[in-house]
């Protein structure tokens, strides 16, 4: 067991990490993880970060190891918002951070998980700290493609291109590290299109699985403007679903706990004006995450969705490619039959405008339903 070992299908990057590792006397001191939702930037930067705390060199089975992997060590900073953005505030305060010597092992590594977050404010906030950092800081930027960073932020990192790890080895990561049935493990990584994160969701989580079929068996369904609209609504409802699921608990334990502290009455019709205060500021970082939320949970949605239109695509041209809807032929099927593959394109840019759209700050209904009308198959 290393600590590399969560990290699949990236034996370049490895290469490239472990070698850094070995030669710290020549290490880079700004690094940039990119790859497609799901390849494990984040893994790959937290195990980095173990490797680099570890004596001797990853071993996985240390307490440096395993608390730089967990973001506990006292040297490794995780930066992970549940935010739109990462704000100027901070950026200032990593900046800070980047000042300090290490406390307990040989560097201070700042891992920022979303640095295509990263506004053209903050991202100058941290532009100095990361072009001249302290020598034994090192900061390790994630994001989708270089494209998303800053150009002055990326023009000073070394570049580690991740990619989509294969069915087979997401697959036997779900068996072997989460004792998942090896029938079901490969069908949740080839569902879920070898996002490591959503497919041990799926493969643990019904709930999922049934949300998940109830929007890749819509599109032969849409038959007119009526089922365009409903199944934009559809779409809708499955996220808000999954935010009611996921945060509505979470969000009320917050409120519970922010009261304790405070010492206020939780029962109270009223709220003193500094209680009120701290609850309106809370109340809007809970707003900001569920919009997060909600536009996170459609771009997986809308990828589910496109999935099956490029299995159609595959299907009508007789490409040698794997379909990922396996368990899905009919719907598959007749796309392939009514459309043209032009037609099958088309609906696949429309999916992708919607993605975009929704990205853009557009409100995600009208850009489900203008999508949605988009895919209505011919009579």
């Amino acid at each position: 067991m290393t600590v590399w070992r969560e990290v699949i299908g990236q034996e370049p990057a490895l290469a490239i990490l472990q070698r850094a590792v070995a030669h710290p006397e020549s290490m880079t001191h700004a690094w940039l993880f990119t790859g497609p939702p799901g390849s494990g930037r984040s893994v790959a930067a937290r195990a980095f970060a173990g490797a680099l705390m570890c004596p001797t060199g990853g071993c996985g089975e240390c307490r440096e190891c395993r608390t730089a992997v967990d973001g506990t060590h006292a040297d490794v900073d995780l930066v992970a918002t549940e935010g739109l953005t990462i704000g100027v505030g901070s950026a200032r305060e990593l900046v800070q951070l980047a000042a300090r010597r290490p406390s307990v092992g040989s560097w201070r590594v700042i891992i920022v998980e979303d640095a295509d977050r990263l506004t053209e404010h903050s991202g100058n906030a941290l532009l100095k700290a990361i072009e001249e950092p302290g020598s034994r800081t090192i900061w390790l930027l994630c994001a989708p493609s270089v494209e998303d960073v800053l150009i002055t932020l990326r023009s000073r990192s070394r570049h580690v291109r991740l990619r989509t790890p294969p069915v087979e080895a997401v697959a036997a990561l779900l068996t072997d590290r989460d004792g998942v049935d090896p029938a079901m493990a490969r069908y949740a990584a080839r569902a879920a299109q070898c996002h490591v994160g959503m497919a041990r969701r799926l493969a643990r989580d019904e709930g999922a699985r049934i949300r998940r079929r109830q929007v890749v068996t819509m599109p032969t369904r849409i038959t007119g403007v009526g089922d365009a609209v409903g199944a934009a609504a559809d779409l809708m409802a499955i996220a808000e679903e999954e935010k009611e699921h996921s945060l509505t608990e979470r969000h009320t334990a917050e409120r519970e706990r922010l009261l304790q502290l405070l010492g206020a009455d939780p029962t109270a019709r009223t709220q003193p004006p500094h209680v009120r205060s701290q609850l309106a500021a809370m109340e809007k970082e809970q707003k900001t995450r569920a919009t997060r939320f909600i536009r996170d949970v459609l771009d997986r949605t809308l990828l589910d969705l496109l999935s099956v239109y490029r299995d159609a695509l595959v299907m009508r041209t007789g490409a040698p490619v794997a379909i990922v809807n396996e368990d899905n032929l009919d719907t598959v099927g007749g796309l392939a039959r009514a459309l043209t593959p032009e037609g099958l394109l088309r609906a696949m840019e429309a999916i992708g405008t919607a993605r975009e759209r929704i990205d853009a700050n557009v409100a995600p209904l009208l850009a489900l339903e203008g999508m949605a009308v988009s895919l209505i198959l011919p009579r």
